[in-house]
């Protein structure tokens, strides 16, 4: 007779740690590469184990993958991996470029998208404003991706953790913020 485990609700499934643990390495990733004392063998290993995290992922899970993947493949197309650990936001920032530029072509958009989840009766200005609102993020990857370049390229790393672990995430908090505030006059202009 099979003993059945007792369940904890309270608990986050595996899957959801997973989530967490690569989700706080993808936004830890500067301020780890600042401070951690791997060297330059380290980072290698590093980046192998956080694939290879990211490939026992379950299937639903494996959209971090991608993300698990830039490192290694990026030591391995520059033969160094201290560039390679700092281009990581410059290709992530591409990444999402490309992510957020192609939903222009096809739409709907990806904030779109995002905004029928909330309102699946989105009306013709909302998705005019969503619109909008993609080609203000693809403008932040762009110019963010190209500030990321310069701190990695000026090999500055005391610069590139404070850009990337700190005044990128400020900024991007920044543009969120702005955002929601003027949807939220938006909508108050609409409904009135």
């Amino acid at each position: 007779m099979a003993r059945s485990r007792p369940t904890n609700a309270a608990l986050p499934r595996p899957g959801r740690w997973l989530d967490l643990l690569l989700g706080g390495l993808t936004l830890g990733w500067p301020w780890l590469v600042g401070h951690a004392p791997l060297g330059e063998r380290g980072w290698p290993w590093l980046a192998g184990l956080i694939l290879l995290a990211a490939w026992r992922l379950p299937r639903g899970r494996k959209r971090w993958a991608w993300l698990a993947a830039l490192p290694a493949g990026l030591m391995a197309a520059s033969g160094n991996a201290d560039t390679a650990i700092r281009l990581w936001p410059v290709a992530v920032n591409a990444a999402l470029l490309a992510l957020f530029a192609a939903s222009l072509y096809r739409p709907p958009t990806l904030i779109e998208r995002l905004a029928r989840r909330q309102t699946p009766d989105l009306p013709a200005s909302g998705v005019r404003y969503t619109r909008r609102v993609t080609w203000l993020w693809c403008g932040f990857f762009a110019v963010n991706g190209t500030l990321a370049l310069a701190t990695v390229i000026h090999a500055d790393p005391a610069l590139w953790t404070l850009y990337n672990g700190g005044i990128a995430y400020a900024a991007m908090a920044l543009l969120f913020t702005g955002e929601w505030c003027v949807r939220q006059r938006v909508k108050q202009k609409s409904s009135s």
